[in-house]
């Protein structure tokens, strides 16, 4: 089976003391998981370090950076590179997220760079893609998600790619309380398969976790990953309250 993940984006939220508190109340008992489910916490920059020694000792439970620097180092005030990241032990970074597109112009050709730069130090990357409502209104989400996909992912060679973690997130569907569908996700999510298996072949695409990233809740998870290509939930609102937390994680497969 593939990798089954729980990844909790926190974006930016919580104070250190909320953010202990909140790790503290999930791993103080944590779930046992099975050798193919994972839950990684996407935290805030200074959480990291925190977030990392929380987990210690606690197996299948990781810590990803929510974004790097497109350059190795440098004079880019303000900028975390890949390299720092891995030198606290960072395993997982979080790249493309539709808030970096959209709020900082992130294009495809810088999530390339980025994409090269993480896994050149090891970090897995979870690249995420998706469309905005004029898109899914218009009836062309496959073709632009696609594009998305050829333009940062397809320099990469089997090998690499299937090192990667894609989130699908429709955007229309990010903290606006709505929701696609079981079927929708499982729609796009099949899509997106395909069209990896169409540049790498069908072993190398059935290797690569999707994760759906759209208002996941306690409530829906369990339906939304009971889907064949989807591999779990790339978690906003909902990864900031515990119990919420818990019950994505429960409802892995």
């Amino acid at each position: 089976m593939r990798q089954q993940i729980a990844a909790a984006n926190w974006k930016m939220n919580l104070t250190v003391t909320q953010a202990e508190e909140l790790l503290n109340n999930l791993l103080q008992e944590p779930k046992k998981l099975l050798a193919h489910q994972t839950v990684i916490f996407a935290v805030p920059f200074p959480y990291l370090t925190l977030a990392k020694t929380k987990v210690n000792g606690h197996t299948n439970y990781f810590v990803a950076a929510q974004n790097c620097s497109n350059k190795k180092s440098g004079a880019y005030t303000g900028e975390t590179s890949i390299e720092m990241l891995h030198s606290i032990g960072i395993e997982y970074v979080v790249l493309g997220h539709s808030e970096r597109r959209e709020y900082f112009a992130e294009s495809n050709a810088v999530l390339a760079e980025k994409l090269d730069l993480a896994l050149s130090y090891g970090l897995i990357p979870i690249f995420c893609c998706g469309e905005p409502l004029s898109i899914r209104e218009a009836g062309t989400q496959n073709g632009f998600v696609e594009q998305q996909l050829k333009e940062s992912l397809f320099h990469l060679s089997a090998e690499q790619l299937a090192k990667i973690v894609i989130a699908y997130e429709p955007i229309w569907a990010i903290g606006t309380g709505k929701t696609a569908t079981a079927g929708q996700a499982q729609e796009m999510h099949q899509h997106l398969r395909a069209v990896l298996a169409a540049q790498y072949g069908k072993e190398t695409a059935d290797i690569v976790p999707i994760l759906y990233g759209g208002s996941v809740k306690g409530s829906n998870a369990k339906e939304i990953f009971s889907k064949p290509d989807v591999d779990g939930g790339l978690v906003g609102g909902a990864s900031l309250i515990a119990a919420d937390f818990t019950q994505i994680i429960d409802a892995l497969k």
